[in-house]
């Protein structure tokens, strides 16, 4: 099964940029959908985008749409979340997450994603 492994979090100010990046071991990543997902303190886990297995489609969250971009290299087994004029609101726990093998659709729901990173802190600073 993949393993997914997140880097790339930390403190900026607001209106500054951030990339993150989900390394992914296991079976072949052109296999699996791909999303990134957010949790703030006290608020649900909540879907920001996805990408399709060969990167020809994306979906995005109304609140980052425009300013937030995903991206992937398969070569690399990479899946990278690139975040621009950021927000306090965008502080949250950031999560890679991958579909089961073979599934196309999107997917914006947490209970779509069957593979899971540990997650990396966004802070962002008014």
């Amino acid at each position: 099964q993949v393993q997914l492994v997140e880097s790339g979090g930390g403190l900026v100010q607001a209106g500054d940029s951030l990339r993150l990046s989900c390394a992914a071991s296991g079976p072949p990543f052109s296999t699996h959908v791909a999303g990134w997902f957010r949790q703030a303190p006290g608020k649900e886990r909540e879907f920001v985008g996805s990408i399709s297995r060969y990167g020809g489609s994306t979906a995005y969250a109304d609140s980052v749409k425009g300013r937030f971009t995903i991206s992937r290299d398969n070569r690399k087994n990479t899946v990278d979340l690139q975040m621009n004029s950021l927000r306090p609101d965008d502080t949250a726990v950031y999560y890679c997450a991958a579909r089961f093998q073979f599934q196309t659709e999107l997917g914006t729901a947490q209970n779509e994603y069957n593979y899971w990173g540990q997650g990396t802190q966004v802070t962002v600073s008014s």
